[in-house]
């Protein structure tokens, strides 16, 4: 079994990402093999809360020029969950 840290790799702070914060909606990036439960699973173990949904999209890597050289960013995978009504809210969000 994977530690809940291997799952999630670290949170996406962007402006999309902060307005969906203020209606319990928290954006993470993910293991490219994490699944839906997996998700669910860790950010319930790590933050202490209750999911209501989880939302997994995989994001294409993007072609990059350096000069003449053509390379690709990573392929990444991103999560989005849905807190319950009554959870409490995720401190590292609301502290940015």
């Amino acid at each position: 079994m994977r530690s809940p840290y291997d799952v999630i790799l670290k949170p996406v702070i962007s402006e999309k990402s902060m307005a969906d914060a203020e209606n319990k909606k928290y954006t993470f990036k993910v293991a490219t093999d994490a699944n839906k439960t997996e998700v669910k699973h860790a950010v319930e173990e790590i933050f202490g809360v209750q999911i209501t949904k989880v939302n997994i999209m995989n994001v294409k890597g993007k072609k990059k020029r350096m000069g003449r050289n053509v390379g690709m960013t990573s392929a990444s995978r991103k999560a989005i969950v849905t807190l319950a009504k009554g959870s409490k809210e995720i401190e590292f969000f609301q502290s940015l």
